[in-house]
């Protein structure tokens, strides 16, 4: 236990405090056990080594562990828990919690058995709690990282600070928010580099090639991740990474199985249970007409990548300017909000907001009829009405 506590503190020592993500201060971090899930590269860690230092600069016990230590080869998470709280341990932190087996039963355990301790685990975002052996949910708070917002990243560049701005509000003051952000900054120059490099948090180290970290981590989630998913044949993860590849080609598409079975070698079947795991893995974001329930037989109406990011890395040399931008607006409203398909729009938000997406020399033809409908207008700095700039999107967190 020793050499984890030296490898704990090495880790927490490292982190920097320059930007903390809104969601630290949304977490209840009193709870007993609380989830931190979300895709590969999001953050996670550094948000748990965060408030680790915070706690122990308060002269608080605390220890970070990585599940895939080789620690636990011959050791139990439980047997870590009870010695660690019995020396005074009063936050224990666990990385990569989906690499353990049985994790869930060891942390019901932990729950129920060892009083006074503050546990929080994270995990890929194929965590399945209400499946494992153990069912966590009615025990641990879940809380899910997303990448970063447009606003997020351009506070984390030190380019601009500006507050959350609901949808509601981007609605009705669209005009003079995008005129004080203008006075500031060249919105869409910033804009044009987020879409490219500005979803994952690591675009702050320079020491690494954005793109090339990007390429792994898509392939540690093809090779390694989802084989903890139940059921998952990691001998065919080299054929999921076709599949991505055949999607990002063509996202977003209404897919025809068939085709996709053709260029892919796999069963109409496969794909469909395949497209559930890219989207558990934060790959892909399926999208369909308002309250349709889709089995897993059925094939979603629509598919996008997860994230703009994306394109660059799995498609770079087929990047169309329209397939990026509703990929960055379906991002950005899927945050918080409902997004299903509109009969003749883009998008249905919350069952109530007729949305498009388009560039400058888009008109309101297809939405004039809609009462609640607005165009989101990429390469414009400033809207008028219901033609708002696109980039406004990236401020609702």
């Amino acid at each position: 236990m020793e050499n984890l506590r030296e490898k704990s503190n090495k880790s927490i020592q490292s982190v920097h405090f320059a930007y903390q993500r809104d969601v630290i201060g949304k977490i209840n971090w009193a709870w007993t056990m609380n989830g931190i899930v979300g895709a590969r590269g999001t953050g996670k860690t550094t948000l748990l080594l965060q408030k680790l230092q915070q706690f122990q600069n308060e002269g608080r016990e605390v220890l970070y562990v990585r599940l895939d230590d080789l620690y636990f080869a011959d050791h139990h998470i439980y047997d870590l828990a009870d010695t660690f709280r019995k020396k005074g341990g009063e936050y224990l932190y666990l990385d990569e919690v989906h690499k353990y087996e049985g994790w869930a039963r060891e942390l019901k355990n932990i729950y129920d058995s060892i009083p006074g301790l503050k546990l929080v685990f994270s995990g890929s975002s194929i965590l399945e709690l209400t499946t494992q052996d153990a069912d966590l949910s009615r025990r641990a708070l879940i809380y899910e990282m997303t990448g970063l917002s447009f606003r997020e990243y351009l506070l984390m560049s030190g380019i601009l600070s500006k507050p959350v701005y609901p949808l509601i509000e981007i609605f009705r003051d669209h005009m003079e928010t995008a005129i004080a952000i203008v006075k500031e900054i060249p919105v869409l120059k910033h804009f044009s580099s987020y879409l490219k490099s500005g979803f994952y948090p690591y675009f702050l180290e320079p020491e690494r090639d954005y793109f090339t970290t990007l390429e792994q981590i898509i392939r540690t989630v093809m090779e390694t991740d989802l084989r903890f998913i139940e059921h998952f044949d990691i001998a065919q993860s080299k054929k999921m990474l076709t599949l991505l590849k055949v999607i990002a080609a063509s996202v977003p598409f209404k897919p025809n199985i068939s085709k996709i079975s053709q260029k892919t070698g796999l069963h109409r079947q496969t794909i469909l249970q395949y497209f559930q795991y890219l989207e558990k893995a934060r790959m892909i974001k399926t999208i369909n007409q308002p309250d349709r329930y889709i089995s897993r037989l059925q094939k979603p109406d629509k598919i996008f990548l997860d994230n703009p990011n994306l394109f660059y890395a799995l498609n770079h040399d087929m990047v169309n300017i329209g397939n990026l931008r509703e990929t960055f607006a379906m991002n950005q409203l899927s945050a918080h909000h409902d997004v299903s398909l509109h009969e003749q729009a883009d998008f249905l938000v919350d069952h109530k907001y007729a949305i498009e997406i388009g560039g400058k020399n888009k008109d309101n033809r297809q939405v004039r009829d809609f009462d609640n409908s607005y165009i989101f207008v990429d390469d414009i700095e400033i809207g008028h009405h219901n033609r708002i700039p696109l980039w406004l999107l990236g401020f609702l967190y």
